[in-house]
């Protein structure tokens, strides 16, 4: 069964541009190994007045061996750049037509599960930001792995500030990153790996939304609930990330649970909760699902952030009536990362849940990010507010 090979690859092997150039693994990570330009997608009809390319380029996964990714790379028409934000999609998918370097080109099938995304890339460009949107699931498509996702995106970071015509200052340029949802997890890890992976890069500032659960208990919790869809969407991506859990799976999965996962492997996330509401995986293992949970937890609390003083200053949102993570999670994490010294600012919004977050708390992130990248600085320590809503109260 396709999912539960933790090698499959899951790249457009269609597209010779995702194909690396012979001894691209021996060259240095971020370095830039093909390049071309693209056209992205807007709210509109017409294509994102931007200019845009795309970037493979050498990275690095989660064992520590070579690995080549692409980013999506753009910058504003005219003017000087500021600064550059690494965005990361929230895909929540591993099949290829859902990765970022796919779903924003113009015309891309799935083009609904990119609007957020979309609107958000727009905002960041308006503000006079260069932007990277990496693939940061990497090419063989692995979900909440540990370290890979900061590596993939530190090195979309070198690989930008190396590509000329973005006109960036290199090492020079300020760097921030955003994430929300299953973006905030690939966020998360920059900021813990970059003082050692990519002490150059210069990581102003990084904002996380929509959560950061405790894997175990989030997956546990979303089944047989109303947002179950995620799970075959999730799982194959999760499955990928480390052979013994592909393992746990392999040896309870039910014909019927294969099938699920092999469907749920070859759509984007909205297709997968649209259709699978309230599904129990129960019915689809030889055992309970918490049970394989169970088996597997050692594996996947491997994957869990190590709380670190040395990384960059944080901006950590969340709904408190987040539907999908729970809040408590949010500040659980929080209040780890505090405890290790870290320097967080931390907003609970009481009016939105978590799609709407996504939404409305992008005005006061970016004003947040535009701060940091213009060199202002933060209060040493951690601070957290809860607001009526981040779009009336201003955060």
């Amino acid at each position: 069964m396709t999912v539960a090979g933790a090698d499959s690859p899951v790249t457009l092997q269609s597209d010779p541009f995702y194909t690396p150039p012979t001894g691209w693994d021996s060259k240095a990570p971020g370095t830039v190994l093909n390049s071309r330009p693209v056209e992205v997608a807007s709210m509109g009809p017409q294509a994102l007045d931007a200019d845009a390319w795309q970037l493979l380029y050498r990275s690095t996964d989660a064992d520590g061996l070579p690995m080549a990714t692409v980013t999506t790379v753009l910058r504003p028409r005219g003017g000087e750049i500021k600064g550059l934000v690494s965005y990361q999609a929230a895909t929540d998918a591993s099949a290829p037509q859902c990765a970022p370097s796919v779903a924003l080109r113009q015309g891309a099938p799935d083009q609904y599960d990119s609007s957020l995304d979309l609107m958000t890339i727009e905002q960041v460009l308006s503000t006079g930001h260069a932007v990277s949107v990496p693939d940061w699931e990497g090419p063989k498509g692995v979900l909440f792995s540990a370290r890979q996702p900061g590596y993939a995106i530190l090195d979309g970071v070198r690989a930008a500030e190396r590509f000329e015509p973005l006109a960036l200052s290199g090492v020079d340029t300020p760097v921030a990153a955003l994430g929300y949802s299953g973006g905030g997890f690939g966020t998360g890890w920059a900021a813990q790996v970059q003082p050692t992976y990519a002490p150059e890069v210069r990581l102003v500032g990084v904002a996380v939304g929509g959560g950061r659960a405790q894997l175990a208990s989030y997956l546990k919790g979303l089944n047989a609930g109303p947002f179950a869809g995620f799970l075959p969407s999730l799982l194959p991506g999760v499955m990928r990330s480390d052979p013994r859990v592909a393992t746990a799976f392999g040896n309870h999965l039910t014909p019927a649970g294969q099938a699920l996962l092999a469907r749920g492997d070859s759509k984007c996330v909205t297709a997968n909760v649209g259709q699978n509401a309230m599904l129990n995986m129960d019915d689809y293992l030889t055992i309970p699902f918490s049970q394989v949970m169970d088996q597997i937890q050692t594996s996947i609390d491997s994957w869990e952030f190590q709380p670190e003083s040395a990384t960059p200053p944080m901006f950590v949102y969340n709904a408190v009536h987040d539907e999908i993570v729970a809040i408590a999670e949010a500040d659980r994490m929080v209040a780890q990362w505090c405890a290790a010294g870290a320097r967080i600012t931390q907003v609970r919004d009481q009016l939105s849940e978590h799609v709407a977050l996504a939404i409305t708390g992008t005005a006061a992130t970016l004003r947040w990010i535009d701060e940091r990248l213009a060199g202002q600085p933060v209060t040493d320590g951690c601070a957290t507010r809860t607001v009526t809503s981040m779009a009336l109260d201003g955060a």
